[in-house]
């Protein structure tokens, strides 16, 4: 597995295990075959580790999941940020600096569209309250934890057993001290909050790393813009089974926002599922929001 990337270099670890790390190069023949924290691949060459040593990257496997980004809603070029992640943990705090409802929105679109299981972790909760917010999500099944310095940390290191989880989170809520409590050895660093709200950049770097008692954490970098001009209003909804088949009867370029926009959107035709239609639309209006924060946003 590919635990660290550094101008290309590659840190690897044999069979998940984080004492057997090796330092690899992308294969001549792989071209400019992209390779990120979390891929599978396959080596060649010196796999002893020792220092000075240095293996070859020369297949990368079928990935299961992928959560990718684009620059911004008008690029079409997409960003593969991590591979193969089974959750991710949206970190957000409830104050210094508020919390925003729609990255959240966004980072559940590329999680349920990618193959990941959204968390969101809250923090600061001991300077606001988190019920209006936390309600906001509670008709799209979201599991809900705290993660703040003051909260027990068992229920986070319960979720994250055994699976391999990627962090993300804006600037000073908090991402980096979880991730610092969770694996002690990793010495993030952890940023200030600066007096206008926004935190300095702290993890230059994703990286892989190991829990104590099994599972890895991805602490990735800060993204200054969480675009999604890959993805589509049916990709949005195909992630939810119990509403994908449904808009097989939508009117072809049927958006799923429901009237006035899609009047005859299939969606509305689903009795007892009416909250979840509405939670769903948030999420498919998060896609289509003209508003430049969620394009230029800084996280830690």
């Amino acid at each position: 597995m590919v635990v660290s990337v550094d101008r290309g270099r590659w840190g690897c670890v044999l069979d998940d295990d984080p004492e057997r790390r090796i330092v690899a190069m992308r294969a001549r023949e792989l071209g400019r075959t992209p390779i990120v924290v979390g891929d599978q691949v396959d080596l060649v060459g010196d796999l002893s580790g020792k220092p000075d040593t240095l293996a070859r990257i020369v297949r990368v496997s079928d990935r299961r999941t992928v959560l990718r980004r684009t620059a911004d809603d008008t690029d079409p070029f997409e960003r593969i940020v991590v591979a193969n992640a089974e959750q991710l943990f949206i970190v957000v705090a409830l104050a210094d600096p508020p919390p925003r409802t729609g990255f959240v929105e966004r980072a559940m679109v590329a999680a349920y569209v990618g193959g990941l299981q959204p968390i969101l972790c809250l923090t600061k909760h001991d300077l606001a309250a988190e019920s209006e917010f936390a309600a906001a999500f509670e008709d799209l099944d979201l599991t809900i934890l705290y993660g703040g310095i003051e909260d027990p940390l068992q229920p986070v290191v319960d979720q994250l057993h055994d699976k391999l989880t990627a962090f993300i989170g804006h600037s000073g809520v908090g991402k980096s001290t979880l991730v610092n409590r969770l694996v002690p050895e990793a010495e993030r660093a952890v940023g200030v909050v600066s007096g206008v709200g926004k935190g300095r950049h702290t993890s230059t770097q994703s990286v892989a790393l190991p829990l104590p008692d099994g599972g890895w954490v991805i602490d990735t970098p800060g993204v200054r813009s969480f675009g999604l001009a890959h993805i589509t209003p049916d990709d949005v909804i195909s992630a939810f089974s119990d509403l994908a088949e449904a808009i097989e009867d939508c009117p072809r370029g049927c958006t799923h926002l429901g009237p006035p926009a899609d009047p005859e959107c299939a969606l509305d035709n689903l009795p007892g599922k009416e909250r979840r239609v509405a939670a769903i639309r948030l999420l498919l209006n998060a896609i289509n929001t003209n508003d430049p924060w969620f394009r230029s946003a800084a996280s830690d």
